[in-house]
């Protein structure tokens, strides 16, 4: 098998950027949900809520995180920076800390997202001091942490398996759809369909190890287009995954594999490098 797709996504639910390498940390790839934004309840905010956050471009330069829109200057925040005042945000059921990045990008992104029912919107970054713990429940005796990612550091999928969904729905009449809908960090081929289901690893020859510990329930985000927020089928794939139980067991939606890093942080993954998987004993 091998690595077909590294990408990151450095603002929570903004759009995406795609590497030939990537530096795997304890937290993830290397800036990978580093930033977040919070409504006036210091409530995360996605595009559930949200869908216009997926006209907002990403980049990063060695100095700065910058966000490109259309109907603003772009909007640069140092990467280098101290200072910032410090919340209390909650992601899901966690509570956890971050830092404000100011009123400069409060008002930025409140004037080219609107807000949420009339609130305004802040941009948080995650504090390198700060540790936020991945759910025990999956994990085998392992310790894992995260930034703002919903619950784990990484997220995998697998090629083959976006295929035979592709199948399934061209088959009903509906238009295939990318991987970029599903938001994964790596994307890997050379297996069966759904083979990722039973992987316990994935090596890589540099020595980097990805645990896979928990299937990825999917919400209406992946309904949405990933350039535009706007879903042209509603409820596809949802639907389609659902009757395709792609998660034997289990009840829901699923597409890809929550993962840990279990070796090689510091390291970097590259795009066309080999790996194998072992399966669940």
């Amino acid at each position: 098998m091998r690595i077909t797709q590294l990408t990151i996504y450095p603002v929570k639910s903004l759009r995406g950027m795609a590497l030939q390498t990537a530096t795997l940390t304890r937290r993830g790839l290397a800036y990978d949900r580093h930033w977040m934004l919070v409504d006036d309840d210091h409530r995360f905010v996605t595009q559930r809520e949200l869908p216009a956050m997926a006209g907002v471009a990403v980049r990063l330069t060695d100095e700065a995180l910058v966000l490109d829109h259309p109907r603003a200057a772009p909007l640069i925040i140092p990467l280098a920076r101290t200072g910032q005042s410090r919340l209390r945000v909650r992601i899901w059921k966690d509570t956890c800390e971050a830092l404000d990045e100011g009123a400069e990008a409060a008002e930025w992104l409140t004037e080219v997202l609107g807000g949420v029912e009339g609130g305004g919107l802040r941009l948080v970054r995650f504090p390198p001091d700060h540790r936020r713990e991945v759910e025990a429940d999956y994990l085998r005796g392992e310790s894992a942490h995260t930034a703002f990612p919903d619950g784990y550091p990484l997220l995998v999928t697998h090629q083959a398996s976006l295929d035979r969904l592709n199948e399934r729905l061209v088959a009903k009449g509906v238009d295939a759809v990318p991987m970029s809908r599903f938001r994964p960090n790596l994307v890997v081929e050379g297996s069966a369909p759904f083979a990722e289901v039973d992987w316990d690893a994935l090596a890589v020859e540099s020595g980097i190890r990805l645990g896979l510990r928990k299937p990825c329930k999917r919400c209406k985000i992946i309904t949405q287009d990933p350039l535009t927020g706007e879903a042209p089928v509603p409820k596809e794939p949802l639907k389609t995954l659902v009757e395709m139980d792609t998660q034997p067991g289990w009840r829901g939606a699923f597409f890809g594999q929550n993962a840990i890093p279990l070796d090689g942080v510091g390291q970097a993954l590259r795009v066309g490098e080999r790996l194998t998987a072992t399966t669940r004993v």
